[in-house]
């Protein structure tokens, strides 16, 4: 994998062939943090990196200045990986292996970006569980953004807090926000298809 900006822009990371993952693509994570660029100025936020895998995403944030971040994932490979990576790079990452419900089910932390990467093969009822155990126990803040990789074949704009998708090739990033005031009607542009295409051009 590539760390693709940042203070480790170019940066490549090699996981072992073994780990039990499927990581977000380099064109998708791209694409992703174009998107985030418009929104938020990475230094010291607080993110949650759910179903972390290799870390990839874990390490895309903490190479823009994000801090602290918490990667929760079950199998212990992962998890070490993660934690070797990022003594190497010197970056405040904490990786905690663990069932992810049953984190969310115990954690009093509020975040301002939660990024979750089940496995595609999830159930609609395990992935909606994602999003209920976020809301209901009120980990995110007031203007953060919870984010949920996921397939076609799982729907998320049934949710009530559900702001937004964008598919890139086979997978799709569904983002859920609370309401906000519109105090500044831009905001709503953000997350713009035909604004973000016109952008890359």
């Amino acid at each position: 994998m590539r760390i693709v900006s940042g203070k480790f822009k170019g940066r490549r990371i090699t996981a072992p062939k073994n780990l039990p993952v499927r990581p977000t693509t380099d064109l998708s994570k791209e694409a992703l943090f174009n998107i985030l660029n418009h929104q938020f100025s990475f230094h010291e936020l607080k993110i949650l990196d759910l179903f972390a895998g290799t870390g990839n995403i874990s390490y895309e944030f903490a190479s823009r200045g994000a801090e602290p971040i918490t990667s929760v994932d079950t199998d212990f490979g992962c998890v070490n990986f993660i934690k070797k990576t990022a003594q190497e790079f010197e970056m405040d990452i904490t990786a905690i292996k663990s069932d992810v419900y049953k984190f969310l089910e115990r954690s009093k932390v509020k975040y301002d970006i939660i990024f979750a990467d089940p496995p595609y093969h999830f159930s609609q009822e395990q992935f909606d569980k994602i999003y209920e155990l976020i809301f209901e126990n009120e980990l995110l803040q007031e203007d953060g953004l919870l984010i949920i990789e996921h397939s076609s074949q799982t729907k998320m704009e049934h949710l009530e807090h559900f702001s937004n998708s964008r598919k890139y090739g086979g997978s799709i990033f569904s983002f859920f926000e609370y309401e906000q005031v519109e105090n500044d009607e831009d905001d709503d542009d953000d997350f713009d298809e035909e604004d973000y295409n016109n952008e890359e051009e």
